[in-house]
């Protein structure tokens, strides 16, 4: 069974070929294909939480019927 490589790509540095669908570090050409047409990861993963949209939970009474 062959082992296999694990890679840390920070998101900064991800970037997406649009050509054949392979992430690389690279911000100029795909590692696999030579592409130049590259999508930037943390532009379109790296969203910040709006605190609005976040749920707030409190303990209360219990309801009984």
């Amino acid at each position: 069974m062959p082992m296999l490589l694990l890679l840390h790509i920070p998101l900064t540095s991800a970037y997406l070929c649009q050509d054949c669908n392979s992430i690389g570090n690279c911000a100029r050409q795909c590692p696999a294909c030579a592409s130049e047409v590259l999508l930037n990861l943390s532009g379109v993963l790296n969203r910040e939480v709006d605190e609005a949209a976040q749920p707030d939970y409190a303990f209360g009474p219990a309801l009984v019927a």
